[in-house]
């Protein structure tokens, strides 16, 4: 049994921090809001009233936040002092590349270990206990962590040294984001053409178009019955989500040079998007967007 504490326990945090707590980790817990306080403690986590007083005492402080800034902020503001010496800091946020080696060396200068361990696999995963883990740490870090992460996550991946589990985070939701889009105007041609949804499915899902945004999150309900689709895009990964993790992207992509172009016009739809009122739908109801924009109706 391990003593420890989670930071941020909203839609992601939340079912993580249970998961932990099922699997006879004693895990203390914190967030701002009041009801995921409340849904933490009927799930096994001893929620308390501040970020201070969760982490004392523990060895594994877990951060799961919306932003760099929050990450920083939080390991600034008393989170590093408030721990005992050595304690391992596992940061599952998306953030910038710079900003996870920032928070690394702040919890190394406090006397702490540091490792950035993003996530994919969606409340889903995070409630099935089936995430990936992206690992940007030292070797002896990541032998710490690791044992942690597989309670929570089917596959946990070493992707380098401070700020790698970052950047390949930042580069697969690139992937997911430009296939997102693909996959859903593949759908509103096919409809323009005739083709029935399931149709369409049947072929690209066998074909040279498979693709997870095609197969486990498909667009449209139907020939994916787990799909956000099926349940009017509650997320699942929110378009709030993606448009700020294609601006990640974005920003890593102009700090670099990389000489893309699908990858800012996707960042530019998805953070239209969000401004328009997908912020809290699935990434998927892009379709809708495309729909409208192609004069179909949404419940095509």
């Amino acid at each position: 049994m391990t003593k420890i504490a989670f930071i941020g326990l909203g839609n992601m945090g939340g079912p993580m921090a249970a998961n932990l707590a099922r699997a006879g980790h004693q895990v203390s817990g914190y967030d701002v809001v009041p009801a995921a306080l409340a849904h933490a403690r009927e799930n096994g986590v001893d929620a308390l009233g501040s970020a201070a007083e969760s982490v004392a005492g523990a060895e594994v402080v877990i951060t799961m936040l919306p932003s760099g800034a929050h990450v920083l902020g939080a390991y600034r503001d008393g989170l590093l002092a408030a721990a005992q010496p050595g304690t391992l800091f596992i940061d599952s946020s998306t953030i910038d590349v710079d900003d996870a080696r920032a928070a690394r060396e702040l919890a190394r200068d406090a006397g702490h270990r540091g490792l950035d361990a993003p996530v994919s696999g969606g409340v889903g995963g995070a409630e099935a206990g089936t995430l990936t883990f992206m690992v940007g740490a030292d070797d002896p870090d990541f032998a710490a962590a690791e044992p942690i992460l597989a309670v929570m996550g089917a596959r946990v991946v070493h992707c380098g040294g401070s700020g790698a589990g970052q950047a390949a985070k930042i580069c697969n939701n690139l992937i997911l984001g430009v296939s997102m889009i693909a996959v859903s105007e593949a759908f509103v041609l096919g409809e323009k053409l005739g083709l029935t949804h399931q149709a369409l499915f049947d072929v690209a899902s066998a074909a040279s178009g498979q693709c997870w945004a095609l197969t486990t999150n498909c667009p449209v309900p139907g020939p994916v019955p787990s799909s956000p689709a099926n349940r009017d895009y509650q997320p699942g990964f929110a378009g709030a989500l993606m448009a700020k993790d294609l601006g990640l992207a974005l920003n890593a992509l102009e700090a670099t040079g990389t000489a893309a172009q699908l990858g800012p016009l996707a960042a530019s739809i998805y953070r239209r998007f969000a401004d328009e009122g997908g912020a809290g739908l699935d990434f998927s109801a892009i379709i809708n967007t495309i729909r409208h924009n192609s004069n179909l109706e949404v419940s095509a």
